[in-house]
C-alpha cells in the first residue's frame, strides 16, 4: 500500500506515476485529501490516479462544478475541487456524504477548506515544490 511515505519526483511524468499507483491500489470508499499550492501538479497527479483506475476519458479540474464524476473505471472516481467553496454547507447541497461514504474513490483538492466534514479515514496527500532542488522537483507526502 502507498501510505505514510514521502516520495520525491523530478518530472511531471514521475508525479503522474505516483498518482497512477494510488489509483491502482484504491479500494471502494477510499477518500484522499489532496493539498498543495497552485501549480504544484495536483491535476497531473489526478490524471495519474484516474489512469490507475482505468479511466480513459479526459480529466478536467472541477474548479467551477465542485465535483466531476467518472464512472468508466474499475471504481467510480469522484474528483472534487473545493477551492471556490464559500461555506461547508454547500457540500451538503451536492450530496457530499453520498460520495465519501459510497463505493467509489474520492480525491478532494483543497480539502483543508472542508476539514471538519471529512470522514475519519481520509488519507492526506501533500504535494510541495522546492525550487532549490529544481523546477520540476516535487515532494509528495502521503499520510
Amino acid at each position: 500500500m502507498v501510505e505514510n511515505m514521502i516520495i520525491e519526483t523530478n518530472s511531471p511524468e514521475e508525479t503522474k506515476q505516483v498518482g497512477f499507483k494510488i489509483g491502482q491500489e484504491a479500494k471502494p470508499g477510499t477518500v484522499y485529501a489532496l493539498l498543495g499550492d497552485l501549480g504544484v501538479g495536483k491535476t497531473i497527479f489526478t490524471k495519474g490516479v484516474a489512469e490507475g483506475l482505468g479511466i480513459t476519458e479526459p480529466i478536467n479540474s472541477p474548479t467551477f462544478t465542485i465535483v466531476q464524476e467518472y464512472e468508466n473505471g474499475r471504481l467510480p472516481f469522484y474528483h472534487f475541487d473545493v477551492y471556490r467553496i464559500g461555506d461547508v454547507e454547500e457540500m451538503d447541497e451536492i450530496g457530499f456524504d453520498d460520495y465519501v461514504y459510497g463505493d467509489g474513490m474520492c480525491l478532494i483538492e483543497w480539502a483543508n477548506l472542508i476539514e471538519e466534514i471529512l470522514p475519519e479515514n481520509t488519507k492526506t496527500i501533500t504535494i510541495e515544490k522546492d525550487l532549490e532542488k529544481g523546477f520540476d522537483y516535487r515532494k509528495i507526502t502521503i499520510e
